[in-house]
């Protein structure tokens, strides 16, 4: 069995659909929920779900190795960015190669960055006037969002659309791509 954290800064959608998807599998589980803010409505998930939490520091992710200890401590295989707005730094990369990867609310390279999280990113994209939009699922490097690509998946965007009814159907396929894909990357491993 593979054991997963996912680091997540906000609600937690997307971190809970995981633990949801992986509750009865044989294949992976998710064993942490990491965060970096301690009022994210994804640790009243994980705790829903009795998946064991840790709040941390931006100084303990990049300036010692308590983070890569606790990992440690865990036996994490592999680690999924679900809503995570930190840099990931070089350590944990190179310790966990082509084995952390992140999902973005858009068909990067467009659209991806530094601050290009969330309802900016489809604010961005209906303002742009864009026909279609969607996911990427990458692997993390140490840039925002310039990883490489594993997959993406597309949506049409409606002239009635707006950011809100955009963000729905990112959701959407975040939900439904994001468990498989990463049950592909973990046979790999």
């Amino acid at each position: 069995m593979k054991r997963i954290a996912v680091f997540a800064s906000g609600n937690g959608t997307n971190a809970e659909n995981l633990i949801i998807h992986f509750k009865s599998s044989n294949l992976v589980k998710i064993e942490l929920i990491l965060c970096n803010n301690a009022d994210a409505y994804v640790l009243e998930r994980a705790k829903i779900h009795g998946i064991k939490s840790v709040v941390f520091t931006k100084s303990e992710l990049n300036l010692d190795n308590s983070i890569i200890d606790l990992l440690d401590s865990h036996n994490i295989d592999f680690i999924v960015l679900a809503g995570f707005l930190w840099l990931i730094p070089s350590s944990l990369i190179t310790k966990y190669p082509k084995k952390i990867i992140n999902i973005h609310p858009a068909l990067l390279p467009k659209y991806g960055g530094k601050g290009m999280y969330g309802m900016h990113v489809h604010e961005s994209v209906i303002e742009a006037g864009e026909v279609e939009s969607g996911v990427t699922i990458h692997y993390v490097n140490d840039k925002y969002d310039e990883g490489e690509n594993i997959f993406q998946a597309r949506c049409g965007i409606n002239d009635n659309d707006n950011a809100d009814s955009l963000a729905k159907k990112i959701h959407a396929l975040e939900h439904e791509y994001f468990p498989i894909i990463i049950e592909q990357e973990i046979i790999k491993i």
